[in-house]
């Protein structure tokens, strides 16, 4: 294929996938905005009020970066999965993978649709905390590198899980199971200097902890982890995660039978 038939190919599967959730944004943006609302109103408000300052900033301050970039990580991770998955239950994957289009251009249309999703939430979200409390930014630039970084490892995480997946419930266990937790216990709503030091060392385990804390350094200028670790982190799982991808696409993993 020429350059100029890849890019075709490319924009096709892009533009497919953000119609694909665009088209449903009830279903697809709406929720995480009454989502958010209410974790800012319960967590935010009422118990916020009562924990007190966090690291010098408000509660509600502190959680609103976690609560954004939990959203990102849901949604770029939920709309991969449920579309590759879609498309091999309709089974027209089988024509893509079988199309002079190479693998990697089929995998950043995918993994694109992802990050739109993510990007489009995330930033409805950080509207809706403009409701509760005003954005203090310290350093966009590390803000809008680390959500794009965040974004493409969940869409690429939600690509391998739409590829084991055999059924419906399939796409359901890992966030369910895996995600959620590892989120919740990301430091969205604690610092983990507040754990018993066991804890503390327990916690660097969770890759989600060193996205969230530069996140939130983006906003605040505090975090627990070093931003050298976070990008590391974030990069390292990126090219693990995009060359296993690439091997499973090939290998036919799921699809070829």
């Amino acid at each position: 294929m020429t350059p100029q038939q890849k890019f075709i190919a490319l924009r096709t599967i892009v533009t497919r996938e953000v119609l694909r959730f665009s088209r449903i944004w009830i279903q697809t943006v709406l929720p995480p905005m009454i989502t958010t609302a209410l974790y800012f109103i319960i967590f935010g408000n009422l118990i916020g009020s009562q924990i007190g300052d966090m690291d010098g900033f408000s509660y509600i301050q502190f959680i609103i970066p976690g609560i954004i970039m939990m959203s990102v990580i849901t949604n770029a991770y939920g709309n991969v999965v449920s579309s590759f998955f879609g498309s091999k239950f309709q089974r027209h994957i089988e024509e893509m993978l079988v199309s002079p289009v190479p693998n990697y251009i089929i995998l950043i249309g995918f993994i694109s649709g992802g990050v739109a999703r993510g990007l489009v939430v995330g930033f409805v979200v950080t509207l809706v905390s403009l409701f509760f409390n005003p954005l203090s930014i310290f350093n966009l630039w590390v803000i809008l590198s680390m959500v794009v970084l965040t974004a493409i490892l969940f869409a690429l995480c939600g690509f391998i899980n739409g590829i084991y997946a055999r059924s419906f419930d399939d796409i359901s266990i890992i966030p369910t199971f895996v995600l959620t937790p590892l989120t919740y216990l990301g430091g969205i709503f604690y610092s983990i200097n507040m754990l018993p030091e066991f804890w503390q060392h327990a916690s660097l385990a969770n890759p989600i902890l060193y996205m969230i804390n530069a996140f939130r350094y983006g906003f605040l200028g505090i975090t627990d982890i070093s931003l050298l670790a976070s990008y590391s982190i974030s990069i390292g799982f990126i090219v693990v995660l995009y060359t296993f991808s690439i091997y499973l696409l090939r290998k036919g993993q799921g699809i070829r039978t």
